[in-house]
């Protein structure tokens, strides 16, 4: 990056912490159980639903409760259940094109990250029938309210239920890019414990430390408020906590509500204080190579905090501290070790390697010039 770029991207960013306390942004309002959905689906005048979600998570029959309980309550509901790892713009397409045929009034994203940033597009899309999706993509193009939007994740991680971005695939192209706009703050996330019990250990471990990632990123990173850092300590605290529980056994209900309630913290702190080169890596490597983003952050995670050097030691050092690996009375640059020592504790509990074997050497001066799309031209900038 040069000086210019570097300029250009301070400024961006200081405006923004300027602004921010003014800015739209919201909470998801938390819901707890199925039930609930109907209330608000009742509540808001909705009777036409199209549920966003995978093949896998159907055909696990995670979604059959909330079907059979909206279709009992006269809800018409149609099912779109081919979205992807990685979201295309097909899915988005297609599922719009059901949405629009069947006349929807309302968008229940159920999965992963994936499903709901899907369904988040699609409600966009809706609002903006005669905007493509590349038109949208960057920073505050959707403009206009989506229709009600409900996110149900299967996974603590993404935090896609609490985040203004969707994240959308372009195959022909290999890259990612981001739609960032306030609009696409779900109103509501049903945070269901009993949807990620079947989360297999592997996947519980990736999402996991996507979580982590979005909280420790948006910790460090150069513009945090009062409120994004106390959602990320609690979200780092209740990972280093929970998350060996839930991958141990899967059915632990108290672990899988904790990892559900951290993934939304730190979805929460993300969205307000952006992520950094962790992710910025991170989603290179998906639209390149489709490697799964939980697993991409947390290789890439341990690896980049290190480079931070004295950027980030004294925040790295704060982290320590909560999750009581390091003691105030250390030096920072103690504390930070620790705390990034206890990161790669953690992966070995979770059994995640450091390597990602689908990179080709060759590849790397391409992937170094063609960043992803970012909400805004950010730097990494800790301390």
């Amino acid at each position: 990056m040069n000086i210019l770029e570097k300029i250009y991207c301070r400024s961006v960013q200081g405006a923004l912490r300027l602004v921010m306390p003014i800015l739209p942004y919201r909470k998801p309002q938390r819901l707890n159980t199925i039930s609930e959905v109907y209330s608000i689906l009742k509540k808001s005048h909705v009777r036409r639903v199209l549920l966003v979600t995978g093949k896998h998570v159907r055909s696990c029959r995670l979604t059959e409760p909330l079907e059979t309980m909206l279709q009992s309550n006269g809800i018409q509901l149609h099912v779109y259940d081919r979205t992807v790892s990685n979201p295309t713009v097909r899915n988005v397409e297609e599922a719009l094109q059901m949405y629009l045929k069947n006349n929807r009034q309302g968008i229940i994203g159920f999965g992963g990250g994936s499903p709901i940033d899907c369904a988040k597009a699609v409600g966009a899309r809706a609002a903006n029938p005669r905007k493509s999706l590349g038109n949208m993509k960057g920073l505050l193009k959707v403009r206009r309210p989506l229709p009600l939007l409900i996110a149900v994740p299967t996974t603590a991680g993404s935090g896609s239920e609490a985040t203004i971005a969707a994240v959308i695939t372009n195959p022909r192209t290999n890259l990612k890019y981001p739609i960032n706009d306030f609009a696409l703050i779900p109103r509501y996330a049903l945070l269901d414990a009993e949807v990620t019990k079947t989360l297999p250990p592997d996947i519980t471990a990736a999402t996991g430390m996507d979580a982590l990632t979005h909280a420790v990123e948006a910790y460090i990173g150069h513009s945090t408020t009062a409120e994004t850092r106390a959602d990320s300590i609690k979200a780092v605290q209740r990972i280093f906590r929970w998350l060996p529980r839930a991958f141990r056994d899967g059915a632990d209900t108290e672990a899988r509500r904790q990892m559900l309630y951290a993934s939304y913290l730190a979805g929460c702190a993300f969205t307000k204080s952006y992520v950094g080169y962790v992710h910025a890596v991170a989603h290179s490597l998906g639209g390149q190579y489709n490697i799964p983003h939980g697993l991409a952050n947390a290789i890439l995670l341990p690896v980049v905090l290190e480079a931070y050097e004295d950027a980030a030691v004294k925040k790295l050092h704060i982290l320590g501290i909560a999750i009581g690996a390091a003691s105030k009375e250390v030096p920072h640059r103690e504390g930070a070790a620790a705390f990034i020592r206890s990161v790669r504790q953690l992966k070995q509990t979770l059994q995640i390697g450091d390597t990602i074997p689908e990179i080709h050497e060759k590849d790397i001066p391409s992937l170094a010039k063609k960043p992803p799309g970012r909400p805004i031209p950010f730097i990494p900038s800790p301390g």
